[in-house]
């Protein structure tokens, strides 16, 4: 998981607002697992959060406990609603 001290400090680098810590669900987890782990070859991926900023409506995932702040790495927020 992030650090609160360092969540205080990240910012949307789309919208420059504040980022809110959510837990991803199942579905979302597994799409952004399989798409990373060609990225971390001799490791099991772990994907369970992402940074939701409410204003952008976009959800960046955290990898490995790395923050993916790259606006074209980032979901919809309407992930969150797929089941």
């Amino acid at each position: 998981m992030i650090n609160k001290e360092l969540l205080s400090i990240l910012r949307c680098p789309k919208t420059k607002s504040k980022l809110e810590l959510i837990e991803l669900n199942d579905k979302v987890i597994a799409a952004l697992e399989e798409k990373y782990k060609q990225y971390f070859p001799d490791t099991n991926v772990s994907v369970k959060y992402g940074l939701l900023s409410k204003e952008a409506r976009l959800i960046y995932p955290i990898v490995q406990d790395i923050p993916i702040l790259l606006e074209e790495e980032a979901l919809s927020q309407t992930v969150l609603d797929e089941k």
